[in-house]
């Protein structure tokens, strides 16, 4: 893959230590640097970031939201110009990486989601909550701003730039489904491309308790209406 813009790639973790350094080693050798933002862990997730070569930053605010903007911040101080996010519980496959950054070096597109629906999953890997989520974010949107989409995975990529014209504001659960409206709004160039997903190392910290079900589920509905009476 020939590349000439800077990639970087931000990855929030909480309590990830026995996942994390696997997430690092098998992101491509072509990324210019690996982000991990430490959300609080306990387990010494920071220290194995580090051991596997990733920059280790801390977020002392809970929320994916808050975690995934300090690594963007991060980033786009460094110069980067193609930020991916990905999970650090090894559910996504980070060799993927050149299928879910390609359209924005090619420049056909200016968002790139990898859609877990799309790709092959193990058995048990999307639990129904969550498939049920996605079904329903994806009719919201899709009746509201006309735009489809299949999920709302955490493996996707958009030039600094965008995300910085995108001015999110959703710091918790909602953070991804925001971006998403967001791209509608913008009227971006949006694809998404079949990814792969395994389970988890360890338990979800959002469907894998009932609770953190329960308030993902409200956070990503309050998100998706009130973004019907805001102008972006």
């Amino acid at each position: 893959m020939q590349k000439n813009q800077r990639i970087g790639v931000v990855i929030p973790a909480l309590n990830e230590r026995e996942a994390i350094g696997l997430v690092i080693r098998d992101i491509p050798s072509f990324v210019d640097e690996v982000v991990v933002v430490d959300n609080g862990s306990t387990d010494g997730t920071p220290d194995a970031a580090a051991a596997a070569g990733a920059t280790v930053l801390h977020e002392p605010t809970r929320g994916y939201g808050w975690a995934c903007t300090k690594g963007i911040r991060h980033l786009a101080q460094s110069g980067t110009d193609i930020i991916v996010f990905l999970d650090g519980d090894y559910s996504d496959y980070p060799e993927e990486l050149p299928a879910i950054v390609q359209p924005l070096l090619d420049g056909t597109h200016d968002f790139v989601l990898g859609s877990r629906v799309m790709g092959d999953r193990e058995q048990g890997a999307l639990l129904p909550q969550a498939l049920f989520g996605n079904q329903l974010a994806g009719f919201l949107i899709r009746l509201f701003w006309g735009y489809s989409f299949t999920d709302l995975g955490p493996f996707r990529a958009l030039r600094a730039t965008t995300l910085d014209a995108m001015k999110l504001r959703e710091m918790r659960y909602g953070w991804t489904v925001e971006m998403q409206i967001k791209a509608a709004k913008m009227k971006l160039r949006c694809i998404e491309v079949p990814a792969r997903y395994r389970n988890r190392i360890g338990q979800s910290k959002v469907t894998g308790t009932f609770s953190g079900t329960v308030k993902a589920s409200y956070r990503i509905l309050f998100v998706i209406f009130r973004s019907l009476f805001t102008a972006r």
